[in-house]
């Protein structure tokens, strides 16, 4: 780590342009070399050097693909707050096009006075080149909108762009989009494509530890290798619990392997959210939001996870919360894993409404709002088990809600205590799938599960080495990325 941090002060020194304060913006078809930066500000440009050292991203490749489909509609990538949508668009146009014309809405009143007249596209496109600095031209241009939800007309600018101008390349992000779209904001339906943007995965983690050829050991599925490195694999996996995917917890990690201080951006982030519950929420449902998102560490500490409103306030009623539950939803802070009444196909067509689970959107949050001591990561598999296995549970979770190919719900006998951590269906077949948080592998759910319904395969996920029983997989928790893949 030391000799990047060497290698850019040479770097720094060595280039009077950027040591001015007016150094020209940066452009490159590889930013693992080189380093774009739009601001004038060369105390940005370090840290922007810093940040792109370490950030590898699979939506870079989804992104590839949008560019490249003759098809394309302008894309809006989803995403909670500082999951990295502004990094990852910026290094997108860095890699693949010839130039970028990044707008930023927020407190914007040029653009506010733009958009607000009629959405003619040739005006616009003057306007915005005015306002990037850049000339803006079919195909080789990037053009960004950055906190579109600011600006309503923006938004609804991009049917116009999609029906009289496919070839300009439009890519939009916005935090709360989903809250703008149930405040009645006019919304581009059918004229967008869109991508959604999650916390690092462990595997990206992993890349992003300089760990890539743990990764593609994964990836191969190299079982007999891998168990030979078992042990460093579990370590990064109790980093990554610790850590989480958040970016600048990720980059805080990586350069300084100081868990303090990526624990305080941690709490930097949770403060940013709460305040954001007051900036956005109706004033009537702030308290309700803040209840229910307070009570998330209670709800999944317990044997069963399912979620219970007696925790968030005794005598509490569904019809009271739900729609708190909702908004924390639509601004990417948690997600819902519902109960599947049986396993059939689909299976949204079993899902039950008023039963389900509630996940935070990454683990080093879950840890950091469970205030769960950093000291544990030293206690053996301690960490494994905090709180029933919650932690592992929220992390199998999050590993799961990024794969696009797969649905996923939980099942809980009606007659039982029997559960199935997770139920997943992809394509045309179902399968369970139990957590267990350490090397206990006794399996008696799935067993029950398995003479009831007759699944193709059962899978279990815990920290013991793969292994095929036939009738069950065990998966180790580091090798997650490898569930059916």
């Amino acid at each position: 780590m030391q000799r990047y941090s060497f290698c850019l002060i040479l770097f720094i020194l060595a280039n009077p342009v950027i040591m001015s304060k007016n150094f020209p913006a940066h452009h490159s078809q590889n930013s693992r070399d080189k380093c774009v930066c739009l601001s004038q500000n060369w105390f940005d440009f370090c840290a922007c050097l810093l940040y792109t050292r370490f950030m590898e991203r699979k939506a870079l490749s989804d992104l590839q693909k949008w560019k490249g489909n003759s098809s394309r509609k302008p894309l809006i990538l989803h995403g909670a707050r500082q999951v990295g949508k502004t990094w990852l668009l910026k290094e997108f146009g860095a890699r693949f096009y010839q130039n970028v014309a990044y707008i930023n809405f927020e407190a914007n009143e040029r653009m506010a006075t733009l958009f607000a007249s009629d959405l003619d596209i040739p005006r616009l496109l003057t306007g915005l080149r005015i306002e990037a600095h850049t000339a803006i031209e079919p195909e080789t241009t990037l053009i960004i909108f950055d906190e579109v939800q600011e600006n309503p007309r923006a938004l609804t600018s991009l049917k116009y762009f999609a029906e009289n101008a496919p070839t300009y390349h439009i890519v939009a992000a916005g935090s709360l989009l989903g809250i703008a779209m149930h405040k009645g904001i006019s919304f581009p339906v059918g004229k967008v494509d869109f991508l959604d943007l999650y916390p690092f995965s462990f595997e990206e983690f992993l890349w992003a530890s300089e760990e890539s050829e743990l990764a593609r050991l994964i990836t191969n599925r190299d079982w007999q290798l891998l168990e030979s490195l078992r042990g460093k694999l579990i370590e990064y996996l109790k980093y990554y619990y610790c850590v989480g995917g958040m970016p600048e917890c990720v980059s805080t990690f990586v350069e300084s392997r100081d868990l303090e201080r990526a624990r305080n951006i941690q709490i930097s982030l949770l403060n940013a959210y709460e305040q954001n519950f007051s900036k956005y929420a109706e004033p009537a449902m702030v308290p309700r939001i803040r209840a229910v998102w307070n009570s998330l560490p209670r709800q999944l500490a317990r044997e069963q996870r399912k979620f219970t409103y007696g925790l968030v306030k005794e005598g509490a009623r569904a019809r009271e919360y739900e729609l708190a539950i909702q908004w924390l939803c639509d601004a990417g802070l948690i997600h819902k894993v519902y109960r599947a009444a049986k396993p059939g196909l689909p299976l949204r067509a079993y899902q039950e409404e008023s039963a389900f689970k509630l996940f935070m959107l990454d683990t080093g949050l879950f840890t950091a709002h469970s205030h769960l001591p950093l000291e544990t990561l030293l206690q053996g598999s301690a960490l494994f088990e905090e709180a029933k296995g919650a932690l592992t549970e929220q992390y199998v979770a999050q590993e799961l809600h990024v794969r696009k190919d797969l649905e996923v719900f939980y099942w809980s006998s009606d007659i039982s205590r029997a559960e199935i951590d997770f139920l997943i269906q992809k394509g045309q077949a179902i399968y369970p799938l139990e957590v267990k948080a350490t090397e206990n592998l006794q399996s008696k759910s799935l067993r029950a599960f398995r003479d009831k319904f007759s699944p193709p395969r059962c899978y279990r996920a815990s920290l013991s080495p793969y292994r095929n029983e036939g009738w069950l997989v065990n998966l180790p928790l580091y090798a997650l990325s490898a569930f059916l893949g």
